[in-house]
């Protein structure tokens, strides 16, 4: 039995590596905190239209908080307060 892997970033399952394809830059990198932390938004305000933009941005920081990738990342806390 193969064991399930998941996007250290995003948590989306992946075949191979440590990220997805959404979440690395060309040269397959991990893209930076603010670059990631606007398209997590954007992907919540786009699966919740009505979604405000503070509460996006909230629920996406939750969501963060729990991924590997960026649960220690200095931004990550900054943001949190």
């Amino acid at each position: 039995m193969s064991e399930t892997l998941t996007c250290q970033s995003c948590s989306m399952t992946i075949e191979s590596g440590t990220y997805c394809q959404y979440c690395t830059d060309d040269n397959g990198g991990l893209l930076s905190f603010p670059e990631t932390f606007e398209r997590f938004v954007q992907f919540a305000i786009g699966q919740d239209p009505g979604l405000a933009r503070a509460d996006a941005e909230k629920k996406t920081l939750a969501f963060m908080s729990e991924q590997p990738a960026w649960r220690d990342n200095p931004e990550l806390a900054k943001r949190k307060g």
